[in-house]
């Protein structure tokens, strides 16, 4: 049996049927909305005059408050959370709390 779905659009300002999904970002907070073309153009035209004298970066902004790490602080954060019993994964990346705290005792 065959099976078709179809996937519909909500303007997220009046309702309405929407015509695409934007996507923006602003103080390192990603968002997107759905609008139709006449919403999406009036947002378009309130960024763009900032954006038109802005200048653009590469990636993406840190947190001020996020300590600055390099592996070697990785290691040693690590090895301080699991000997003060914080949960830690012994892979991957340390969460930013536990990055936090290590950064605070030291």
């Amino acid at each position: 049996m065959a099976k078709r779905v179809i996937t519909t659009l909500e303007d997220d300002l009046d309702g309405t049927e929407a015509s695409e999904t934007v996507r923006f970002s602003i103080d390192g907070a990603e968002y997107e909305i759905d609008l139709n073309e006449a919403n999406a153009h009036e947002l378009r035209q309130a960024i763009n005059k900032y954006t038109a004298v802005a200048r653009r970066s590469a990636g993406r902004p840190r947190s001020a408050t996020r300590p600055v790490t390099g592996g070697s602080d990785t290691k040693a954060a690590r090895a301080w959370a699991v000997a003060n019993g914080i949960p830690v994964s012994a892979r991957g990346r340390i969460h930013s709390e536990v990055m936090e705290r290590y950064a605070a005792a030291h």
